[in-house]
């Protein structure tokens, strides 16, 4: 008798929306209720765990959650008192934090038909969708980003991580979140470093797949570093819109080797590791982006004004070009503190072969599989003579 093996086919269907507002818990606004109220049944349990940092700047929050609850109470139960958690790379270095929310999730009775609402910043939904991801196989949860950052990237995406083995995002799960909610009140609470962090991602994505956006982006650069609230916005909504259509182009879950959203973030993840996390992510992406696309120029693929114009835009926005962990022990790419130890780590952090996304122009990345080392640390070193000049 011969046994043949048996095939296994079959396809999951995602849907979650990213919803645009203002003052998500006001009394007079029915969003959350609505959101959850589609989810189906009545009087689901619902845990909220905040970011310290909002929490300390809205210090009303938590008792606007309880108001909005108890109004809405014939769809949303309040199952304990709002978890506050401290926010930024913190959360996410130290696994205490992963358990707390594990554990209240356990103690609290909450189910896969109960929803966690994280509000914070980046690093905060990473680590709660995380913990989201692995209890019950899979808990809903919702993400309320709270900075431009998490807003039109990391927050509406799939990908959920805590830092491990001293590299970032080691741990993790391809979780999707039941919605993604932006209310813009919360940017109104970030400091100047926090609102221009966020930035840089917009920066990112336009010079990979929109020439409009990044031409909207350098016509309006004094606009954004002054906080303009409609410019904003509008970079928030395209840049969010182009990230989810990333996701829903063929590899979500990242199978392969092709990571073009990772545009500049080989050697930022790298700068933040090497900077203890003095250097926010967003500050690291920005000279990823500068480093890659200088890298561009003196690899023929990109003109001295299109270089001219990517690093004006970053400087014009806030950004530095360089920190001195670029130069990090650049003679042994095989150290674990050299700036190009970061290829590998980026490499092994996905698998399958190098692939880093660079530009054949402004609007259009192209993947490459190889780096030169002696040509990346000339563009290092150009960015370096760079930050020099202008200081």
């Amino acid at each position: 008798m011969q046994i043949y093996p048996i095939q296994q086919t079959f396809q999951v269907t995602y849907n979650y929306t990213v919803h645009f507002t203002e003052n998500l818990f006001s009394l007079r606004n029915p969003l959350l209720r609505d959101v959850i109220a589609a989810g189906g049944g009545d009087g689901r349990k619902v845990l909220f765990v905040l970011d310290h940092h909002v929490a300390e700047a809205l210090p009303t929050l938590i008792s606007d959650i309880k108001n909005y609850t108890s109004q809405y109470a014939d769809v949303l139960q309040l199952a304990a008192e709002p978890m506050v958690i401290p926010g930024g790379e913190q959360c996410k270095n130290d696994p205490i934090y992963t358990e707390q929310v594990i554990d209240a999730i356990n103690e609290k009775g909450i189910d896969r038909h109960s929803y966690v609402l994280a509000i914070g910043g980046g690093a905060l939904l990473d680590m709660v969708g995380y913990a989201c991801g692995i209890a019950h196989r899979g808990i809903r949860h919702i993400r309320i980003p709270t900075t431009v950052l998490s807003q039109n990237d990391s927050g509406v995406g799939v990908k959920n991580s805590i830092n491990a083995y001293g590299k970032k995002n080691f741990l993790g799960t391809f979780t999707p979140p039941f919605a993604v909610i932006n209310d813009f009140h919360f940017l109104r609470t970030l400091t100047h470093r926090e609102w221009r962090a966020g930035i840089a991602e917009a920066i990112k994505v336009s010079l990979i797949k929109d020439a409009e956006f990044f031409k909207f982006i350098q016509e309006n650069t004094h606009k954004l570093a002054e906080r303009d609230m409609p410019a904003m916005q509008y970079l928030i909504h395209r840049c969010a819109e182009m990230h989810v259509q990333h996701i829903a182009s063929g590899d979500p879950f990242e199978k392969g080797s092709s990571r073009p959203l990772d545009f500049g973030h080989w050697s930022a993840h790298k700068m933040e590791q090497l900077s203890n996390y003095r250097i926010r992510h967003g500050e690291a992406v920005a000279m990823g982006i500068a480093l890659d696309s200088t890298y561009s120029y003196l690899k023929g693929m990109l003109t001295e004004e299109e270089l001219k114009q990517i690093l004006e835009v970053i400087t014009g926005v806030g950004f530095e070009l360089f920190a001195p962990e670029m130069l990090s022990h650049l003679e042994d790419d095989t150290h674990p503190k050299s700036l190009l130890r970061g290829l590998q780590e980026f490499r092994e952090h996905l698998g399958g072969q190098l692939t880093i996304m660079l530009l054949a122009k402004i609007g259009k990345g192209v993947e490459v599989h190889e780096i030169d080392n002696e040509l990346m640390i000339a563009a290092i070193e150009q960015l370096r003579h760079h930050a020099e000049a202008t200081v």
